[in-house]
C-alpha cells in the first residue's frame, strides 16, 4: 500500500528532458498542484527552475496534449510555481537515498536505463518506494529482477518498468482480453497476436540513445546477447523452458484479420513484458501460453509491399547499428541528440492502435473461441501518449489504485497495476475496448 507519510506522492526524476517534460505538462494539467503532491526532479536545479516556471506559465517544451477536461493553461494551480525542486545526480546513491526516501513514488524518463536507472532503482527498493519507468531495455529489466526482485518483495517496493507505448498496451491489454475471455467464455486464450498500426509518430534522441546503448553492450557483453536471444527472458526460471515463438522477423500475412504485417522493433520487449506477467500472476492464461505481435501493412499489393519495405529497412539498420565503426558515426552524425524529439505538431497530429486477437477452446465452446481489444491513442504512442500512460502508471502506485498480488517486487504493468490503469486513462485519448468476435459450436 502507498505510504501516505512520504512527504511527495510522485517525484518526477528526469523532468529536463524532452519525455520528463511532457509528463510533467500532462500532470500540471490533469493534478495541478492540488490535487496531488508531487516534485521536480534532476540534476541541475537551474534547469528544473526553469522547467517549474514554464509549466506553471503553460508554455510548453512539446504537447502532452489536452482534452477538454484538463486545465487550461491560463488556469493552472497558483501552486505549480511552487512545485518543490529535488537535486540528485544518477551516479550518486547519496542523493537518490535522500530523494527515494520522501517520495512514495518515483517516476523517472531518464534513459538509457541500464546507464542512469541502476542506482536509481537500488535507493527505491532499499527505502520501499514504489517506481515506474519508460525502460525497453530488456537485458536490463533482467538484471534488476535478478538483484531486486525478492528484496524489493522484503521493503514493498513495488518497480515497475514498461509503463509507456512499450509494454502498456500490450500487457495491460491482454490482462484486459483474457479477464474478458475467463469471465464470458470460462476459459482464457491460449494464444493472442497484436498488430500495432501507427500513423506518424518519430523518435526521440533519448530513445535512440537506448538503441544505440543496448547495441554496444551486447557486443560487449556475451551474456546480453543471450539474454536478447532468449523469447522468454523475464520469466522466472521455473517457466523459461516453456515454448515459445521468437518475433516475427520477416513479411506475414494475418489470415485472421486480413493484412500483411512486418516485423515490429518493439515486439522484442513487449513479448517478453507478457510472458513475465503471465508468469508471475501464476500462470491464469496457461504454461504453454503464447503472445506476439507485428506491425499491421495492410491488405493487397500495397500492403505486402509496405510491409516488405519496413522489414528491408529494419533489416539493414539493425546490420549498421551491429558494426561498431558504423554505429558511431550514426550516432554522431545522423541520429537526434538526447533532449531532442518530435515537434509538437508531429506528437499532436499522430495517432496509434494496437489490436490484439485471442483465440482459445473451452467445454462450452469446443469449436473454439476468439476475443479481440483494441488498444487506441489520439496522440503520438512514443510521447504524445506514453506521457499519459507513464502520468498515470505513477498515479495509480500513490494512490494505491492496483490489482496486484504483490505488495513488492520487480513487476510489469499487468502484475504489478493491473486494469486500474485502465480507468484511469479513460479521458486522456488512449482508450481500451474488448469483445467478443466469434464463438465455435
Amino acid at each position: 500500500m502507498p505510504d501516505h507519510d512520504r512527504e511527495y506522492d510522485i517525484v518526477l526524476w528526469g523532468a529536463t528532458g524532452f519525455t520528463g517534460r511532457l509528463v510533467a505538462d500532462y500532470l500540471a494539467d490533469r493534478y495541478g498542484a492540488s490535487d496531488l503532491d508531487w516534485a521536480l526532479a534532476g540534476r541541475s536545479r537551474e534547469r528544473l527552475a526553469a522547467v517549474r516556471d514554464e509549466v506553471a506559465a503553460g508554455e510548453r517544451g512539446g504537447d502532452a496534449g489536452r482534452d477538454d477536461g484538463d486545465r487550461d493553461a491560463a488556469d493552472r494551480d497558483d501552486g505549480l510555481a511552487d512545485l518543490p525542486l529535488l537535486v540528485g545526480d544518477a551516479f550518486d546513491r547519496g542523493s537518490l537515498d535522500a530523494i527515494a526516501e520522501r517520495a512514495a513514488v518515483v517516476c523517472t524518463t531518464v534513459g538509457p536505463y541500464a546507464t542512469y536507472g541502476t542506482e536509481l532503482v537500488a535507493a527505491c527498493v532499499a527505502h520501499g518506494t514504489d517506481y515506474c519507468d519508460l525502460s525497453g531495455e530488456v537485458h536490463w529489466m533482467r538484471q534488476t529482477i535478478d538483484e531486486h526482485h525478492e528484496r524489493a518483495r522484503e521493503t514493498g517496493a513495488r518497480i515497475v518498468h514498461g509503463c509507456g507505448f512499450d509494454s502498456v498496451p500490450s500487457d495491460i491489454g491482454t490482462l484486459l482480453l483474457q479477464t474478458h475471455a475467463e469471465e464470458t467464455l470460462g476459459s482464457p486464450c491460449e494464444e493472442v497476436r497484436g498488430l500495432v498500426s501507427i500513423r506518424g509518430g518519430a523518435f526521440s534522441g533519448g530513445t535512440i540513445a537506448s538503441m544505440v546503448e543496448l547495441y554496444e553492450t551486447a557486443d560487449e557483453d556475451r551474456e546480453v546477447r543471450r539474454i536478447l536471444a532468449d523469447p522468454r527472458p523475464l520469466d522466472p526460471p521455473e517457466s523459461r523452458d516453456a515454448p515459445a515463438d521468437r518475433p516475427q522477423r520477416w513479411v506475414g500475412y494475418d489470415r485472421d484479420l486480413d493484412t500483411w504485417t512486418a516485423p515490429f522493433v518493439m515486439a522484442q520487449i513487449n513479448e517478453p513484458v507478457v510472458s513475465r506477467s503471465n508468469a508471475l500472476l501464476e500462470h491464469p492464461w496457461g504454461h504453454a501460453f503464447r503472445y506476439g505481435e507485428a506491425l499491421a501493412t495492410g491488405d493487397g499489393v500495397g500492403g505486402a509491399v509496405r510491409a516488405g519495405a519496413l522489414a528491408l529497412g529494419q533489416g539493414l539498420l539493425a546490420g549498421a547499428l551491429s558494426i561498431g565503426p558504423l554505429r558511431r558515426a550514426l550516432d554522431r552524425y545522423v541520429f537526434p541528440d538526447p533532449g531532442d524529439g518530435p515537434d509538437e505538431e508531429t506528437i499532436e497530429d499522430s495517432s496509434f492502435a494496437v489490436r490484439l486477437r485471442g483465440t482459445g477452446a473451452s467445454d462450452d465452446h469446443p469449436g473454439g473461441f476468439a476475443v479481440e481489444a483494441t488498444v487506441r491513442g489520439d496522440r503520438d504512442p512514443g510521447y504524445g501518449s506514453t506521457c499519459r500512460m507513464l502520468g498515470e502508471s505513477a498515479v495509480c502506485l500513490a494512490r494505491g489504485d492496483v490489482e496486484s498480488p504483490y505488495d513488492g517486487g520487480v513487476l510489469t504493468p499487468a502484475s504489478g497495476i493491473g486494469l486500474p490503469l485502465i480507468d484511469r486513462l479513460e479521458g486522456t485519448g488512449v482508450a481500451f475496448d474488448v469483445e467478443t468476435v466469434e464463438r465455435g459450436d
